[in-house]
């Protein structure tokens, strides 16, 4: 399943973290040193991920033994732009 990724996303995200979170029985102070950030970034980003920032949002991502994945930017989709890209790349 693919996520158009928006702000309103961002509430799902941080309730998706939250759960996740609690399903590990981590406290935010565990979940905080496990990802090398602090305990109030951690209810941060599980209140308003959007303030946040997005390396330290991917590093509670992965923290939490999850992924984020992007699959391509909208234009370049919509005008083949990644088809071009590959063009210019030399094949291995």
């Amino acid at each position: 399943m693919q996520l158009q990724l928006h702000s309103q996303l961002l509430k799902s995200l941080a309730q998706h973290l939250r759960r996740e979170r609690a399903l590990q029985n981590l406290s935010r102070e565990q979940l905080a040193a496990v990802c090398n950030v602090s305990p109030s970034f951690i209810r941060d980003v599980e209140s308003s991920p959007g303030r946040c920032s997005l390396e330290l949002v991917l590093r509670v991502v992965q923290g939490l033994g999850l992924r984020a994945t992007v699959g391509g930017w909208e234009k370049d989709i919509q005008t083949g732009s990644d088809a071009d890209a590959s063009k210019e790349s030399p094949s291995p």
